[in-house]
């Protein structure tokens, strides 16, 4: 498997995870709010499915070698 999600992006969606699951299992919000479980995943993994269907990458890109 191929790492499509990097740096910021990776941050924000492990962040927003944590905090709706927190969310949902402290009653703040309704059960939707497990729906945190998916981009804590994906930001976990560094691999978000839908952005291999939309061709996107948000990881940095490797220079090659020089010399």
């Amino acid at each position: 498997m191929k790492f499509n999600v990097g740096g910021i992006d990776r941050i924000l969606r492990i962040v927003v995870g944590l905090v709706l699951i927190g969310l949902a299992a402290t009653g703040v919000v309704g059960w939707w709010g497990y729906i945190g479980v998916v981009p804590l995943f994906t930001g976990v993994f560094r691999f978000c499915p839908a952005y291999g269907l939309l061709g996107m990458n948000t990881c940095p890109m490797k220079k090659p070698d020089q010399g």
